[in-house]
């Protein structure tokens, strides 16, 4: 999982305990408590910069702490963390690669961010699947992140972070229309497993959890 997120409808609020997970990426320090709930409920791993990391290790959870631009691999999963463009109290707001090595998918989670100009070489890394915010105010909006797709080159977007709240409402069938890869839009609780071209399935859960 990466930056679960369980205010307003998200999949787990009422059922934590059904939400199973190994791994967990945290992109910047919002929500901490509830990430280390879920953490400690599944036994997870917790992936973050160094500084989250340590906060982590010190409330008794698994973490494995980096920085940007290292690669680490944890079960069947490369994870390369990359930058972001946002505020965090804790450390640096990131991004994350990460290679499902069964597949050899690779997926870029951007995290929190607003538009900036080495996500050109983020596409460099052959990104098979992209996942962007679009809500605007607090990270990049449609029009960025139309910008980011071309940036980055990717076969399937993902919109992200939009419409948890009024001050992010965002059209996400409009994002669709204007974009130039493939969009997966889902809903709130929504799964699906889907191939890229012929590369393996690959399963995603609705748009709250990647907040």
């Amino acid at each position: 999982m990466i930056d679960p997120f369980s205010e307003g409808e998200f999949f787990f609020k009422d059922e934590q305990e059904d939400a199973k997970c190994k791994i967990i990426c945290i992109s910047h320090d919002t929500h901490l408590e509830e990430v280390f709930e879920l953490a400690r409920i599944n036994d997870a791993v917790i992936v973050a910069v160094e500084q989250i990391a340590k906060i982590a290790l010190t409330n008794g959870l698994k973490s494995e702490e980096m920085n940007i631009g290292g690669w680490i691999r944890i079960r069947n999963w490369k994870i390369k963390m990359v930058e972001a463009v946002h505020s965090s109290g804790t450390g640096h707001s990131v991004g994350f690669i990460l290679e499902d090595m069964d597949s050899n998918t690779k997926i870029y989670h951007s995290g929190n961010t607003g538009l900036f100009g080495d996500m050109k070489l983020i596409g460099e890394e052959d990104i098979d699947i992209a996942m962007l915010p679009i809500g605007d105010r607090y990270t990049m909006g449609i029009k960025d992140a139309l910008r980011a797709v071309d940036f980055i080159k990717p076969k399937v977007v993902v919109p992200m972070h939009y419409n948890t709240f009024p001050a992010i409402g965002a059209d996400p069938e409009g994002f669709a229309k204007m974009c130039h890869a493939k969009v997966e839009i889902f809903n709130i609780g929504e799964i699906k497993n889907y191939s890229v071209g012929k590369k393996s399935f690959v399963p995603f859960t609705g748009k709250d959890n990647l907040a």
